[in-house]
């Protein structure tokens, strides 16, 4: 049996007819750089992730340098963020040439661990470098909201700005003390990333900044487009950060669909917890489950699952036994950032953040999408068990 780490195509079978009546309709008009399919599109994007203010740019990547760049960010600065990340996250830091400072994750969540980040922050004040941190970038990894409650309360305290990476939890609730609160919602800033693969993907780059900060807001609006205050007049130095418009057409033919999507994803990760449950891989402690921390708070969309991550025992020669099977599975992340060859200038060793390198030992992520069947799931666990009780596991 065949099992795609992720079946795009079947998705694309479920809506083409409106993929192309949409793509058609801005064919006709011939307006593709913003325009009104991108400002239909913000005012939902807007209104599904609750805040007062979306700005559509040309990628997650560039929603964080904009980001960045409004907020002022120069060379020297340091921003806190977590090493456990796709890469863009500390790289649009060292880009704007200010610094990355990495913070170890919770083992249990994947994300920015806030005893750590206390830690953190108060040796760093310790050592008068008060001056040069400016804020924190959390990220909510795989789809579940990192403790922003804790985070936003240290960053209040050291008056830093919060600058959410939500581009793998896009509508992820979180059960805030002053009420449930959704992804990128609850710093200064957030991002979202509409990449192909997303849960939300576009049919190429694209990504979103949200804020409840009106003068923020505009100053993002002005340097998407170089700067430009009114035609060739520029107030900033920005750049070409624009989110085209058959980009935002085909996101906004998705975008109704987005909740159904998320709920057969949550559905097919309980199958998969059921399933290891019986397999008796979780007891003998070869596989570790991912844990839903949000589950119990009674909030729809506690995790997006954009990613089902498991840790396991000889994960390599496990991943490629599954690949001998015809089942795809992938990596996030192999390396933590701060053991990155082009952050070497930043001095961190081996062992400097060992929650972070253990979970680049162990992670491996498996199918998950609206589309996986039951049989496949049973295939793949099935699977995993042989491996484990075949002779490779041993040798």
């Amino acid at each position: 049996m065949q099992v795609p780490f992720l079946d795009l195509k079947a998705q694309f079978r479920t809506i083409k007819e409106e993929i192309i009546d949409k793509i058609k309709s801005i064919l006709e008009t011939q307006r593709f750089a913003l325009g009104p399919e991108v400002e239909a599109l913000e005012k939902e994007i807007a209104s599904k992730c609750e805040v007062k203010e979306a700005i559509g740019v040309s990628s997650g990547t560039d929603a964080l340098l904009v980001s960045l760049m409004a907020l002022g960010i120069k060379p020297g600065d340091e921003i806190i963020t977590t090493p456990f990340t796709f890469f863009a996250t500390a790289g649009v830091i060292a880009r704007l040439q200010a610094k990355p400072v990495f913070c170890d994750i919770d083992p249990v969540t994947f994300n920015l661990d806030p005893e750590k980040l206390d830690h953190l922050l108060k040796k760093i004040y310790r050592k008068e470098r008060k001056n040069k941190v400016k804020g924190i970038i959390p990220v909510h990894l795989y789809g579940q909201c990192a403790d922003m409650d804790k985070i936003i309360d240290l960053a209040k305290s050291y008056g830093l700005f919060v600058l959410e990476d939500a581009a793998q939890a896009i509508s992820a609730d979180y059960p805030s003390r002053k009420g449930p609160k959704k992804a990128g919602s609850m710093g200064l800033l957030g991002i979202l990333s509409f990449y192909p693969t997303k849960n939300l993907g576009g049919y190429g780059d694209g990504g979103m900044v949200l804020t409840n900060h009106k003068g923020l807001a505009e100053k993002i609006r002005q340097l998407r487009v170089h700067g430009e205050t009114k035609r060739y007049y520029y107030r900033y130095i920005g750049g070409n950060f624009r989110l085209d418009a058959l980009q935002a057409g085909v996101l906004r033919v998705k975008l109704p669909y987005l909740e159904l999507w998320q709920e057969k994803r949550r559905a097919v990760a309980s199958q998969y917890e059921v399933l290891f449950e019986n397999s008796g891989l979780i007891d003998k402690k070869l596989v570790t489950l991912p844990q839903a921390v949000y589950k119990k708070s009674g909030l729809k969309n506690y995790h997006t699952y954009h990613q089902f991550v498991v840790r396991v025992k000889k994960r390599d020669q496990l991943q490629k036994f599954l690949k001998e099977k015809g089942i795809e599975t992938a990596i996030f992340y192999p390396r933590p950032l701060h053991l990155q060859r082009c952050f070497a200038y930043l001095g961190y060793q081996v062992g400097d953040l060992p929650n972070a390198e253990k979970a680049a030992r162990e992670v491996l992520a498996l199918p998950i999408y609206a589309e996986l069947s039951f049989e496949q799931q049973i295939y793949l666990v099935n699977c995993i068990k042989d491996f484990y009780q075949s002779r490779s596991f041993f040798d």
